[in-house]
């Protein structure tokens, strides 16, 4: 198979066409927004316009339309992903302003594009740190860089943090969001202005994103008594909370309708409409499901420390270099504590990957993931991608893996990293 073009990351990002915008904020995202009550706080804002450089918290569908409604009456350049390309069409997302990447490497075509977009145009520039979308409602890893981004482009840094695009859409139940119209409510932050990103550290511009980069979707749902009576509101919780917390059985969680159980142990939980976890009998572990959660990765984490972590599986693999996926057939994958490796074809000859633990700080997973274009059911997945292409790996034969690999991507990158600075500090 001959190999197809890569996309190109040198190409210059464009101003966001007006009336373009202007017709899409006016008929798509204000509307929903109405319709959900939106409210947005402005908290140290006097005084800031644009061009800023704007962290958002990724939650949904949803987010796109909050932004705009946060932001307003301004548009905004904005870094995507390109799979997300790939979805919308790669000149349609460049005409709306957006900044095309790979997701979780490193990338200097993307300090250049954010630089020339604060440069040239008077938006804000908008990221999403985390860098993918929650899985259960709260505020994920934001790596350190983002600091010395913000010291790079030299312009006021603000958050805007989101409740309710969530809940209503979460990334392991997304069919009918349009119709669970929970209230919608944000913040926007500045924690920096222009001055005081030239003054402070990246370190302690960072300190200032941790202390307000904080959210929980189903703890804003519970104490505002948002219901939500969606009948197959519990469908695809498994996919995240794949470990039974009475029994400890891995992959044998299922859930349909408002109901998750264990074919293990057979024990079952409700999901009530206000996002909570209720036993059918006996006691209720954890009525939050963020604290499950929390226990899943805490587990993962014992597992890498103790070196024993371990998972292999057959894989499908996809590769996406610009716009179109290709398939490439069956591959190899195996992650342990020497890191991410897989083995596949590759556009007609063997290819092979291998990333240590310090190489891969997160990675990208999507649940019962479909090529928008083609209509091709692709199945869980995860995304991991090299400078010029983007691999889509398939598990075979283990369900529900794919939550756990990225616990796993993201404590064999901390532990090595800890075990780095350990040995910096005794030299």
């Amino acid at each position: 198979m001959k190999r197809p073009k890569s996309y190109n990351f040198n190409v210059k990002p464009r101003k966001p066409n007006a009336l373009f915008m202007g017709i899409l904020k006016h008929f798509a995202a204000y509307p929903d927004m109405r319709a959900r009550d939106f409210e947005c706080e402005y908290i140290n804002m006097d005084g800031i316009e644009p061009p800023y450089f704007l962290l958002a918290n990724h939650a949904s569908e949803m987010d796109f339309r909050i932004l705009y409604a946060a932001i307003r009456p301004h548009n905004m350049n904005y870094v995507v992903a390109i799979d997300a390309m790939h979805d919308n069409g790669i000149g349609l997302m460049r005409f709306a302003g957006g900044i095309c990447k790979r997701k979780f490497i490193q990338d200097m075509s993307l300090i250049r594009n954010m630089k020339y977009c604060v440069e040239h145009y008077d938006n804000p520039v908008c990221i999403y740190p985390e860098a993918r979308y929650t899985f259960d409602g709260t505020q994920s890893y934001v790596p350190p860089s983002v600091g010395k981004m913000a010291k790079l482009l030299k312009v006021p840094v603000v958050l805007l943090i989101a409740y309710g695009n969530f809940i209503c859409c979460p990334q392991w139940n997304k069919d009918k969001f349009k119709k669970r119209l929970a209230p919608c409510k944000a913040k926007l932050v500045c924690v920096a202005d222009a001055e005081e990103v030239q003054r402070l550290s990246a370190d302690e511009i960072n300190a200032r994103i941790r202390e307000n980069f904080v959210y929980d979707d189903f703890a804003y749902q519970y104490e505002n008594k948002i219901k939500l009576d969606f009948k197959e509101r519990a469908r695809g919780l498994h996919h995240i909370l794949y470990q039974c917390c009475e029994c400890g059985a891995e992959f044998e969680m299922y859930s349909s309708g408002t109901t998750l159980e264990c074919r293990h142990c057979g024990k079952k939980w409700e999901m009530t409409e206000y996002g909570r976890l209720e036993a059918h009998d006996g006691n209720t572990k954890f009525a939050h499901i963020p604290d499950w959660f929390r226990w899943e990765r805490e587990n993962v984490r014992r597992e890498v420390e103790a070196g024993t972590y371990c998972i292999e599986d057959e894989i499908e693999v996809h590769t996406l270099p610009k716009n179109k996926y290709f398939a490439q057939g069956r591959g190899k994958f195996r992650q342990d504590k020497t890191g991410t490796h897989f083995w596949c074809n590759y556009y007609g000859e063997p290819f092979e990957m291998h990333l240590a633990p310090n190489q891969l700080e997160s990675v990208h997973i999507e649940f019962d993931y479909r090529d928008r274009k083609k209509r091709e059911f692709f199945g869980d997945c995860l995304d991991i991608s090299k400078h010029d292409d983007s691999f889509w790996l398939h598990p075979v034969n283990v369900r529900d893996c794919i939550m756990k690999i990225s616990f796993a991507t993201e404590e064999l990158y901390q532990l090595e990293h800890r075990r780095i600075k350990n040995k910096l500090g005794k030299k």
